[in-house]
């Protein structure tokens, strides 16, 4: 079978407390087989909030002021977590978070995806799944899966 190669590493975040702890495995990976790292943050699709008793351009209004946000975020927490770092690259996706961590990492010939993962238990878990779990389930690449300390 021989040696695998680990070019491209996929470093799903949320920009919760754990995500400085997500990339710092993301780092010693990194440093290990000197690949890059794509650091990926998926914000709700407009989709998502259809049903609600919103009018559509105010959702489409709230869904780009969302992913503007979420840009400025990524864009600090990329200075904060990789400075003078130029094998990285963060980005802002939007649509179903499993879904989009799937697809990136396949257009992007990904060899690892690192993310974490929220602990859910009973209706929590019942309610919302686990994108974790699903990413797990349908990929056919690795998945490093880290669960909060806290």
């Amino acid at each position: 079978m021989g040696e695998k190669k680990i070019e491209r590493i996929l470093c799903a975040i949320d920009f919760a407390e754990n995500s400085k702890e997500i990339v710092d495995y993301a780092k010693t990976f990194q440093k290990a087989f000197n690949c890059e790292i794509h650091v990926i943050y998926v914000a709700p699709t407009l989709s998502q909030y259809i049903g609600f008793q919103i009018s559509p351009s105010s959702i489409e209004d709230f869904v780009g002021e969302i992913i503007k946000g979420a840009q400025e975020t990524m864009d600090k927490f990329i200075a904060e977590n990789f400075p003078e770092n130029h094998k990285v690259k963060g980005e802002v996706l939007t649509g179903y978070a499993a879904e989009e961590i799937i697809n990136y990492a396949k257009n992007n010939q990904i060899d690892l995806i690192i993310m974490g993962t929220h602990g859910r238990t009973g209706i929590d878990k019942i309610l919302f799944g686990s994108v974790a779990e699903k990413v797990v389930k349908s990929s056919h690449i690795p998945v490093l899966t880290i669960r909060p300390l806290t």
